[in-house]
């Protein structure tokens, strides 16, 4: 079995078990993987490896493996690996904290080790970037006897306004 598979199985289970507790404790875990990762220069190495270095087993690790993913500069093919899989956690700096705003993870946007890898400023224009990012904006709405954007000349009503 995929160490992905063996991660949602073990997630759910505890999760079953243990409840939003289970979520804290991996918080907790995941807060100081990132301490870890942010304060260094990731290289290339195993799964397991990465999983001794921070005191886990490859289960774990591969949750983390998970979360991460998505801010890789070169993102690990998560289905695939196993144990003694070798991959990187070289992170895109901007996206990563983009990735950790969009999730509303304040306790890592907000970790300390940021600061000298993005000024206080970039972080700032990083959180109005993503939060715009999902904001919907409606245009002005069209009245049935306003002209047609189309540019036909004729009324919204009697032109593109019929499909409705």
């Amino acid at each position: 079995m995929a160490l992905l598979e063996e991660w949602r199985n073990y997630a759910e289970e505890q999760q079953r078990e243990k409840g939003a507790r289970f979520w804290q404790d991996y918080f907790k875990q995941e807060t100081e993987f990132y301490k870890q990762i942010l304060a260094s220069k990731p290289r290339k190495s195993t799964v397991q490896s990465y999983a001794k270095k921070f005191g886990v087993t490859p289960v774990i690790m591969m949750g983390f493996l998970d979360g991460i993913n998505d801010s890789l500069k070169n993102p690990n093919s998560l289905e695939e690996l196993e144990a003694d899989s070798e991959v990187s956690l070289a992170y895109d700096k901007e996206l990563l904290y983009k990735n950790m705003v969009e999730a509303k993870a304040e306790w890592l946007y907000n970790l300390p080790e940021w600061e000298p890898l993005l000024t206080q400023e970039r972080r700032q224009e990083l959180y109005r970037e993503q939060k715009s990012s999902k904001t919907v904006v409606k245009g002005p709405k069209i009245g049935r006897n306003d002209p047609c954007p189309c540019g036909s000349g004729k009324k919204y009503k009697k032109c593109c306004g019929r499909d409705l």
